[in-house]
């Protein structure tokens, strides 16, 4: 039996000092006495780009898909189930598009002959149908011209598949001229896949155009507004910046196809229509109906931001088309004009109400500056030409705004040729802040969460425009906004934070994206005609973004920084306003990791706050079904005078809180 005892009680000695030697390791010491660096209040935004039906179809509440016959197709969206087109043998009536100018921006109408006072319908599919919801109010909208006969009544309806009316109002055209008219219908039940019903009691002719439907129910109530649940969801991030409106929208396909701030200003119905580039991008999610009205302009996208407390950073063509798809150039000696854009936008921005373009923004709405701080030059452009032009934009905008900020980019890619050059020429130039993007796998971002430790702190700054873990590869598909995504950015995010003395801008990318018109994955926020859920890479975002901090201080793990040793990442901060030192710990380890943690500095509250964000898989995700099946939970751990000893549970990210006394 000795020999037995010995060497269990051998066995347990050896068990036990392993078990301290783990915890010796996992020892980390955090010095909030001294601040490193002051955190930007840009640390951590948003960037909107219109893919994915982000815009029409999205954030822009607007419910009638092509309201005024502007598509390259003018009657896609639209449908006559009973015209003359279908039944020969009778007379109900036609719809013709009539193109009545080719200058300016509206170009054409919509001329409804009905010869059969019963019968004529005109339907409207929405953008994969229209989501209404049971008591809820809907403002519709036409503007209409009495051609020839007695058109006395037009009645609107919202209809289900099954043809059920589900909501019903009219309006009664009186004016051989045009004129606009308004209406509300009430949703009498709640349904996604909604569409309008047009009928017309009488017989004539009837000229119509820019047929429009809103809920009531938008952002802050605003008439023609935008859809408030994703809205919110934007709110609830505290977004320190907003970029838009992209990404390569801002470059086009074509120089022609480029996105042009002038033409997304003034009024709604003279703002002209343009085919959005990821109309037939992918051949795995074609969209030939993905158009670009600039309901949402870059007026609404400066309310926006104004709205949500974010800092606007407006994004513009340099003059060159995207690099992906013809490259096309504007010549140097026709650059002047994009240049103007430029330095007009900064005045439509900020400039007195007495300038041209300052009196544009207060006639919209707004006298009172955007207060910009920001301008981008060029999106993921890259190479000698995009230098060339970068410099005659950065001498125009500095001789007449020195204290406007000049974002430049490196490209699409984070390293190689495209990226060394950039950076060596921006560098050459003084340039203020550099846009990095990085697609990449899960294993790449926690690889990578020293990237920044040894940049450069007297070079430019870096904006992280566009960052997404990728569960499959780059433009897949098959792409999830799964949790190993998640935390793996959160990884990435602690060494952003750790130098946030270089890295003053980051954002995830894309933003949103409609369940059945999306083109590309992973993407933050995912949403359907009625609902919205963010991703558990929302709730990492929403967690570094709500718990910035005002200064960087110290965590370390035996004098260095905590990069993945032990597969544990940390970044810790602390906020002079609400008197808190703010530690970030992600474990990506598939066991719970206990650790001590000793903190220095001063004197502490007895207990603290634990934000707790973790998957039970490495492939969960939330759904529509499950929002919030990965999403922050709260609790409260004791600290014991300057000590404090956590479980971090498996892939985690956990945010600490405690009070500083």
């Amino acid at each position: 039996m000795k020999p037995n005892l010995i060497t269990k009680m051998t066995l347990c000695g050896l068990m036990l000092s392993g078990l301290f030697a783990s915890a010796q390791k996992n020892n980390l010491e955090v010095d909030f006495s001294k601040s490193v660096t002051k955190i930007q209040p840009t640390m951590y935004g948003v960037f909107f780009e219109d893919i994915n039906f982000a815009a029409d179809g999205g954030l822009y509440a607007e419910m009638i898909k092509n309201r005024s016959f502007e598509f390259e197709l003018p009657f896609m969206g639209w449908n006559e189930p009973n015209s003359d087109r279908h039944k020969l043998n009778e007379k109900s009536g036609i719809a013709k598009i009539i193109q009545y100018s080719q200058k300016g921006t509206n170009h054409n109408y919509c001329r409804i002959t009905v010869n059969d006072a019963n019968g004529y319908e005109l339907l409207n599919e929405g953008f994969r149908g229209m989501g209404i919801k049971k008591d809820l109010h809907y403002n519709f909208s036409l503007k209409a011209s009495k051609e020839s006969g007695n058109i006395s009544k037009i009645k609107i309806q919202f209809i289900d598949k099954n043809k059920k009316v589900l909501g019903e109002t009219s309006i009664v055209p009186t004016s051989n001229n045009w004129t606009n008219y308004t209406a509300q219908l009430v949703a009498t039940a709640t349904e996604a896949k909604a569409q309008i019903k047009i009928t017309f009691e009488g017989t004539g002719v009837i000229a119509l155009d820019m047929i429009s439907l809103f809920p009531e129910d938008t952002w802050k109530g605003r008439k023609n507004g935008l859809r408030s649940d994703l809205v919110q969801l934007l709110y609830d991030l505290k977004p320190g910046f907003l970029r838009f409106p992209g990404g390569c929208i801002v470059e086009g396909k074509t120089l022609a196809e480029r996105y042009q701030w002038k033409k997304s200003v003034g009024n709604i119905e003279d703002r002209e229509f343009l085919i959005n580039r990821w109309n037939i991008e992918f051949a795995h999610k074609p969209t030939p109906d993905y158009f670009q009205s600039f309901g949402l302009g870059f007026f609404e996208y400066f309310q926006l931001s104004e709205d949500i407390g974010a800092s606007p950073l407006p994004i513009l063509s340099c003059g060159m088309a995207c690099q992906f798809n013809t490259g096309e150039l504007v010549p140097m000696d026709q650059l002047d004009p994009y240049v103007q854009d430029a330095l007009d936008l900064i005045e439509f921005a900020n400039g007195d109400v007495t300038t041209a373009w300052g009196k544009l923004r207060a006639d919209m709405g707004h006298p009172k500056s955007f207060n910009l701080k920001f301008i981008g030059v060029g999106n993921e452009q890259w190479g000698p030409d995009y230098i060339e032009r970068f410099k005659v934009f950065q001498k125009a905008i500095k001789a007449k705004y020195p204290n406007i900020t000049i974002v430049s980019g490196t490209g699409p890619f984070p390293e190689g040729d495209y990226f060394d050059y950039g950076m060596k020429e921006l560098k050459k130039l003084n340039t203020e802040i550099v846009d990095e993007h990085y697609y990449k796998s899960p294993e790449w971002f926690r690889k990578n969460a020293t990237r920044y430790d040894n940049y450069d702190r007297k070079g430019p700054k870096i904006f992280a425009g566009e960052y997404a873990a990728q569960s499959v590869e780059i433009a897949s598909p098959l792409n999830k906004n799964n949790w190993e995504c998640a935390f793996s950015e959160a990884a990435f995010m602690t060494g952003m934070e750790r130098n946030a003395e270089v890295v003053h801008l980051t954002s995830y990318a894309p933003l949103l994206a409609h369940v059945e018109g999306w083109q590309w994955t992973p993407d933050m926020i995912w949403f359907n005609n009625l609902e919205s859920y963010g991703t558990p890479n929302y709730y990492v975002q929403k967690l570094f973004a709500n718990n910035r901090g005002t200064d960087l201080i110290n965590i370390t793990k035996d004098g260095k920084a905590v990069t993945g040793q032990n597969d544990l990442f940390a970044s810790a901060v602390k906020d002079t306003n609400s008197k808190e030192v703010i530690l970030k710990i992600v474990n990506t380890s598939s066991a719970s990791q206990n650790v001590a943690i000793d903190l220095k500095g001063g004197k502490l509250d007895s207990k603290g706050t634990a934000l707790i964000l973790k998957g039970e898989g490495l492939n969960d995700e939330n759904s529509f079904e499950s929002p919030k099946k990965i999403s922050p939970k709260e609790s409260e751990f004791k600290v014991k005078g300057s000590k404090v000893q956590y479980d971090f549970p498996a892939y985690s990210v956990t945010v600490l809180k405690i009070k500083m006394k």
